[in-house]
């Protein structure tokens, strides 16, 4: 796979004038409508580099967007590895110390033997993300590949991905070895609990399409919710939608255990073997092959190979969904 360097065709905005914050934690806004509602929670840069959510959180707060229904909280998670974003090595911008989106256990954050930046910025957005009803946490990714949604193992997380109707592939899985995302964190990851999330990867980084997603599925999720109704969204933000929708469950993630990894070709994600055992890559000189009839490549990508690291996600189509989602419904 080509690690090119992908052209930047978006700014980066300013959120310095959102530090201050009535909630008491910078770069986090919560409105409360006063009236009875979920609270719905849009999160932007869980990793530094991915600024197509924190355009559309600045739009929104910019616009002095407030909840009708519900509450609504706006909120920049990972503000010190933006800041250090440096369009010379773009990458290096994910995070700080650790990913901030792989810390999100209570044992973790109540270890206070562990330290880091990222763990430090979770601790203190915690007490909001424990009142949050729904969370939509917008991310992008190192590729360029079309979006997706990522469910979670549950059947309510595919639920929420079916009844927003986009992006048109849904992604089941049980998350990364090497920590739980947010979009997992207690109750959202909990069968019982009525507590939902989804994690929209948006596109390649630094693609304005990308932002268009964001905008989109941000759009969508409010009015789902809501919290809003729809001349209260920006002008143009709503896009059509796919026709169908794809559930993919992952099986299984492909872990490098040196920086003895290539794939076979430059793979961009979503590309489906028809036959079990074709050879997707090597590592350490040894065949990887596909497990399964019809096996869907999940966001390849040797940006960050190291030992330990996901480089590929296995995924098998068990459904194709008829798209009948309305934004307001």
């Amino acid at each position: 796979m080509s690690l090119e360097a992908y052209p930047i065709e978006v700014e980066f905005p300013d959120i310095s004038a959102h530090e201050q914050s009535a909630s008491g934690i910078a770069y986090v806004h919560t409105f409360d409508s006063g009236a009875p509602g979920p609270h719905v929670m849009i999160n932007a840069l869980t990793h530094g580099n991915e600024v197509c959510g924190a355009i559309v959180v600045d739009e929104l707060l910019r616009r002095a967007l407030r909840p009708r229904r519900g509450r609504l909280t706006l909120a920049f998670a990972n503000v010190d590895a933006y800041r250090s974003f440096d369009s010379a090595q773009p990458d290096a911008a994910r995070f700080v110390d650790q990913d901030f989106n792989r810390v999100w256990t209570g044992a973790v954050l109540d270890d206070t033997s562990r330290t880091s930046s990222e763990l430090a910025r979770a601790r203190v957005m915690r007490p909001v993300i424990d009142t949050v009803d729904i969370l939509l946490d917008l991310h992008s990714m190192h590729e360029k590949s079309k979006p997706l949604i990522v469910a979670g193992p549950l059947q309510k997380g595919i639920d929420l991905a079916v009844r927003l109707g986009t992006p048109a592939t849904v992604i089941c899985d049980e998350g990364h070895p090497e920590g739980r995302r947010m979009r997992d964190y207690e109750g959202f990851g909990e069968a019982a609990s009525p507590k939902n999330a989804l994690l929209i990867e948006c596109g390649q980084h630094w693609e304005r399409s990308a932002v268009a997603v964001a905008r989109d599925t941000t759009a969508r999720l409010l009015l789902l919710a809501g919290v809003v109704d729809e001349a209260d969204l920006p002008a143009g933000w709503l896009a059509p939608l796919p026709p169908v929708q794809h559930i993919v469950r992952v099986t299984q993630p492909v872990v490098a255990t040196s920086m003895d990894f290539r794939f076979a070709a430059p793979y961009t994600g979503l590309e489906i073997f028809a036959e079990a055992g074709a050879v997707i890559g090597w590592s350490n000189g040894e065949p990887v092959t596909t497990p399964y009839d019809d096996c869907m490549l999940v966001m390849p990508s040797l940006r960050q190979l190291r030992p330990g690291v996901t480089v590929v996600r296995l995924g098998k189509v068990e459904q194709t969904v008829t798209n009948t989602a309305t934004p307001g419904q």
